[in-house]
C-alpha cells in the first residue's frame, strides 16, 4: 500500500504552492480550475486516483468543497467516479478523441477565420511558443507538450469569449489526457513547433485565412497520429 500512495503524495505536495490562488473565497470552482490546470499540465495521468485526503489537505479545503470540484470535472469528462474506489483521471477512448478533434476544429478554425485584424493580440501567441521552442532546447517535453495547449487556448481566445475560453480550457485539458498515448512524445509534439511559428507569422501578416487552412491541416494531422497510436494500443490489448 505504501508504494502505491507514494506517488499521491508526490503528486498532492506539488499542490501547495498553488493554494495561495484560493485566496479568501476558497470556493469549488476555483480547486477545480486549479485540478483542471494540473490535468492540462499532465501532473495528473489517465487513471491516477486522487486522494481526497491528500488534495484537500494539499490545498486547505474542506472535503466537501473538494468534493464539489470533483464534481464539476467530472461533468467536464476530465474525472470519472468509481463506485467504492473513488475518484480516478478519466482515460479518454477514440471515440473521444476523435469528438475532441471535431471541437477543436469547429472552434479553433472559427477563432482564426473571425479575428480580423489581430496583429494587436498577439503576445499571448508569441510567449506560448517562446516557452515551447526554450522546452525543446531543453528536451522537456512535458513542458513542450505544456506550452502547445497554451497556444491554442491563445488562438481561441482571439474570439474574445468569455464562454469559448472556458469552454476550451476543459477540452484541451481533456486533450492533454491523449497525449500520454503518445510512446515518444517528442517525435509527436516537437514538429508541430514549426507549424505553430508558420500559424502565427500568417496572423502577424494579417492572413487569417491562410492561418486558418494551416490549422485545420494541422489539426487532422495531429489527429490521425493520435488515432493511429490509439488503434496500435488496442491491438495490443
Amino acid at each position: 500500500m505504501a508504494d502505491e500512495d507514494e506517488p499521491r503524495l508526490v503528486e498532492a505536495a506539488g499542490l501547495e504552492e498553488d493554494r495561495a490562488l484560493l485566496g479568501r473565497t476558497s470556493t469549488a470552482e476555483r480547486v477545480a480550475s486549479i485540478l483542471r490546470d494540473r490535468i492540462a499540465e499532465g501532473y495528473f495521468t489517465p487513471g491516477t486516483r486522487l486522494s481526497e485526503e491528500n488534495i484537500g489537505g494539499a490545498l486547505g479545503v474542506s472535503r466537501n468543497t473538494l468534493r464539489e470540484a470533483f464534481r464539476l470535472l467530472t461533468h467536464e469528462r476530465l474525472l470519472v467516479h468509481q463506485l467504492n474506489r473513488g475518484v480516478f483521471v478519466r482515460v479518454v477512448t477514440l471515440e473521444g478523441l476523435l469528438d475532441i478533434y471535431r471541437v477543436r476544429k469547429l472552434v479553433e478554425c472559427a477563432a482564426v477565420r473571425g479575428a480580423g485584424d489581430p496583429a494587436s493580440r498577439l503576445d499571448a501567441l508569441e510567449a506560448a511558443l517562446a516557452t515551447g521552442e526554450k522546452a525543446a532546447r531543453e528536451q522537456s517535453w512535458q513542458d513542450l507538450s505544456t506550452a502547445n495547449i497554451r497556444f491554442h487556448q491563445a488562438l481561441v481566445a482571439l474570439a474574445e469569449s468569455p464562454r469559448l475560453d472556458e469552454m476550451m480550457r476543459g477540452v484541451l485539458a481533456e486533450l492533454r489526457l491523449v497525449f500520454h498515448v503518445m510512446a515518444d512524445p517528442r517525435r509527436f509534439h516537437e514538429p508541430y513547433l514549426a507549424r505553430n511559428r508558420q500559424i502565427l507569422a500568417a496572423l502577424r501578416a494579417g492572413d487569417t485565412a491562410q492561418a486558418e487552412r494551416m490549422l485545420a491541416v494541422y489539426l487532422d494531422d495531429s489527429r490521425a497520429q493520435l488515432s493511429e497510436a490509439y488503434s496500435r494500443k488496442v491491438a495490443e490489448m
